[in-house]
């Protein structure tokens, strides 16, 4: 039972009225037993009445408008429950990632990093899905998850040189994340000495690294929570003659798969067709398991716990359509003129004349040159004749050049030649951009021949001259098969 004490201003009491609660607005006492009070009913109309002591067990004091009387503005308490939830958000929201990045993430994106990733621990896993997949933003949402829940510090990316700024772009602009890339200015200006322990996030171009033994040593005495290496594929190594021969970027693997706890592969052409260099690449996510000498009938491969694989007919959207346009493929056929049969015939002999003389050179690196030269030029015939053309002008010219050069210096004796520069170590074409790549190219099919004598290296100009030649007469025939079919599809 309250007291006639208790109708205080703000006071909410039932009981004044029938069947309805007042607010007291004020309250004058007329003695000791007697208290005269202003009201407003919930209609907001004021009322005035004098209550006697005698009525005080008919009252009752619904509130007395403190911290659960709901009258605040309902507004702020929806924005700061909101405030609140998205502070412990992480406890219950299983996708906060996506939630929480500049992305809209596809399907096949998020069952790969919630379905796929997320759920091993520790993670060795190959993402192989086809180009146009967007496996960089998979990468995103996973470090951003980890990152959200604790188990990520420590972050490495190791890409191609001329992906580096568009990673550091991507993971700061959609993710929030401020990775760094690591140069040469870094590397001398580390406090410590070894810029690697300094910077926690850190983007490294792969050939920098494979080839630098120093920074390798000094990344060797790092570890991370998360390693991701772009564009996997490259670090390769294959069976030849029964050994296993190991690259510069497959040894570098070996080492980041020592140094890190989850370990993310990415490529979209994991597989280049033999099984055994494939099972040597998935030795690099569990090296117990692919151990050992390949046996063909032996060791077959399953690997559907290590690796997830879509192709873009399999990629949909939310509402199931396909991601991508049906790609409808058709080969068109059509014949040579008489005289680009004869150009072709003639040039695939002498390519594959000039393959057979480079099996047997002794020079690996110059082996590799002669064969990629010759594949380029093979490439160069089934473009247009013009562009054959061009190609057995050059290489005639470059290589009569190089044969005065050397009849100058061996004064006209068939003495053997000397060793044709290795242009360039053909791992690098894939990194450098297209317009050096293609120079490049180009200095390589000019440059690099089987011929191993003065006599020898005059017979196969004399013979360029004839192809160069016959080149010259399709190109003023006016004859390109090739373009005429492609204008009459078009």
């Amino acid at each position: 039972m309250i007291r006639l004490e208790d109708l205080t201003k703000g006071t909410q009491v039932q009981g004044i009225l029938p069947n309805s609660i007042v607010a007291i607005v004020d309250a004058q006492w007329h003695g000791s037993d007697v208290v005269e009070l202003t009201y407003k009913d919930a209609s907001g109309t004021l009322g005035n009445e004098l209550v006697f002591r005698d009525r005080e067990p008919t009252l009752e004091i619904i509130t007395s408008g403190g911290a659960w009387s709901f009258t605040a503005d309902g507004a702020n308490f929806r924005l700061a429950s909101e405030a609140h939830r998205i502070r412990l958000a992480y406890l219950f929201d299983p996708l906060l990632a996506v939630h929480t990045s500049l992305v809209e993430p596809l399907p096949h994106q998020i069952t790969a990093v919630y379905g796929e990733m997320l759920t091993r621990q520790p993670l060795r896993f190959l993402l192989a899905d086809d180009p146009g997949a967007g496996k960089t933003i998979m990468a995103g949402l996973l470090m951003r998850e980890l990152l959200i829940r604790g188990d990520l510090h420590r972050c490495l990316v190791i890409c191609p040189g001329s992906l580096a700024p568009q990673w550091q772009d991507e993971l700061s602009q959609k993710f929030h994340l401020r990775f760094e890339i690591l140069t040469n200015d870094r590397i001398e200006s580390a406090v410590t000495g070894n810029a690697f322990a300094e910077m926690p996030l850190l983007i490294v171009r792969l050939d920098k690294l494979s080839r630098n033994q120093d920074l390798q040593a000094k990344l060797a005495q790092t570890d991370w929570d998360l390693v991701v290496c772009d564009e996997a594929h490259k670090m390769s190594a294959s069976f030849f003659g029964g050994e296993i021969k190991e690259t510069k970027r497959y040894k570098l693997g070996k080492l980041l798969s020592t140094l890190t706890r989850h370990f993310l592969l990415m490529s979209a052409t994991p597989h280049n067709g033999k099984e055994e260099d494939f099972q040597l690449f998935m030795a690099l996510l569990d090296g117990d398991r692919f151990e050992g000498r390949f046996r063909d009938g032996v060791h077959v491969t399953d690997t559907s716990d290590l690796m997830r694989r879509l192709v873009k007919e399999d990629l949909l959207k939310f509402d199931g359509k396909p991601l991508f346009p049906e790609r409808q493929a058709s080969t068109i056929e059509y014949e040579l003129s008489d005289l680009e049969a004869v150009l072709y015939k003639r040039v695939t002999e002498y390519v594959r004349e000039e393959f057979n003389r480079a099996d047997a050179l002794e020079n690996e690196g110059r082996k590799g040159n002669v064969g990629f030269a010759l594949t380029i030029l093979q490439r160069r015939l089934a473009s247009s004749p013009e562009a054959i053309y061009q190609s057995l002008l050059r290489r005639r010219e470059r290589l009569q050049k190089r044969l005065r050069q050397e009849e100058v210096l061996r004064r006209g004796s068939n003495a053997i030649i000397i060793e044709f520069k290795q242009v360039l170590d053909l791992e690098d074409l894939e990194d450098i951009p297209g317009e050096e790549r293609e120079a490049t190219e180009q200095e390589v099919v000019d440059l690099a021949t089987a011929s191993r004598t003065i006599a020898e290296l005059q017979t196969e100009i004399k013979l360029l001259e004839e192809l160069e030649q016959l080149a010259l007469r399709v190109r003023r025939s006016g004859k390109d098969k090739k373009w005429e079919e492609l204008s009459n599809l078009l």
